[in-house]
């Protein structure tokens, strides 16, 4: 299967557990790759035979800057959700959620939540 890849999208959030994380907020960044079979836009040239990433990038924030999660699993899987909701033509995709500045006392470059789904049906 083709990808289209959507790297270190940044976005500022208030996902967490703690009350100070839903206060003051944070960065995360995301990794997003979409399954999909890109051999008819390769031939046509026309973004109506792919995926936009653009579109993508957008269903992402939206994700991302909307609706609070204690949990980046739960984060990752509504972008999953909204992903196969917006675009007929995905048949899989890769998320990665990082939370490069969690509450978290030590060193270390950051955390991250990394899920694969299939559209179901497929």
């Amino acid at each position: 299967m083709d990808k289209i890849y959507l790297n270190n999208l940044q976005f500022y959030a208030f996902h967490g557990l703690n009350a100070e994380e839903k206060v003051l907020g944070q960065r995360f960044n995301v990794d997003v790759v979409l399954h999909t079979d890109t051999k008819k836009a390769g031939y046509s040239d026309k973004m109506e035979d792919s995926i936009h990433y653009g579109h993508a990038y957008k269903a992402v924030k939206a994700v991302v800057e909307g609706e609070n999660f204690n949990l980046i699993e739960a984060l990752a899987e509504h972008i999953a959700i909204a992903l196969f909701a917006r675009f007929d033509g995905l048949q899989a995709c890769q998320v990665k959620v990082i939370k490069p500045d969690p509450p978290i006392v030590g060193h270390y470059d950051s955390v991250a939540v990394e899920i694969y789904r299939e559209r179901e049906g497929s």
